[in-house]
């Protein structure tokens, strides 16, 4: 189980954790890698940061991991492919970037229905979407025991995000719609 996150209040970091703590009661082998940056100008993230990893220094199943220790895009790529969950329970978000990133990468993922994340994965659809800390360990513990999801709905789901989000379906709806305006007609709504 991941999140990767700054060490933010509004990205929920220990909700995380606790919502790790209560699914690790049914999944003891579990762990959690909290993933983030920090920025040198952050006192906030740096106090929440110091709160982390007071919270888990008694705990080996949680590992904190962040860019000043090297951790940097090739690891979070290899954390996003390689976790069997990854979490954004984020409880404000802008587009929530980590989310499209490891629905690209195939992994379920279940998020807080803030901001963005809606737009980019629908409930069911490559994830689960949570409001509490309790949905979201209910909802991590869906996605390990109905494991076959991964295998078969993680692809549609990579190929249903392709086709909605990435540079060639922003260019076919700009070369759609100078098409239409190019020929008097009235723009429709995008294809997919």
């Amino acid at each position: 189980m991941t999140q990767v996150s700054r060490f933010d209040p509004w990205k929920d970091p220990l909700g995380v954790l606790a919502a790790f703590r209560i699914v690790r009661r049914e999944i003891p082998e579990l762990q959690l890698a909290l993933v983030g940056s920090m920025a040198l100008d952050d006192p906030e993230g740096w106090r929440l940061y110091k709160q982390i990893t007071e919270a888990v220094v008694a705990d080996p199943s949680v590992h904190v991991f962040t860019n000043l220790i090297g951790v940097g895009n090739v690891e979070v790529n290899a954390f996003q492919r390689l976790s069997n969950v990854v979490v954004q329970k984020s409880i404000r978000e802008g587009f929530g970037l980590v989310v499209s990133e490891t629905l690209w990468k195939e992994t379920p993922v279940v998020a807080g229905r803030a901001g963005g994340i809606p737009l980019q994965m629908a409930d069911g659809a490559g994830g689960i979407l949570v409001d509490t800390t309790r949905a979201c360990a209910e909802g991590v513990l869906r996605l390990f025991e109905t494991g076959r999801w991964r295998k078969n709905s993680a692809s549609a789901v990579a190929n249903w995000f392709g086709s909605s989000f990435l540079i060639p379906r922003l260019v076919l709806n700009e070369l759609t719609l100078l098409d239409e305006l190019a020929h008097g007609s009235t723009p429709a709504s995008p294809r997919a």
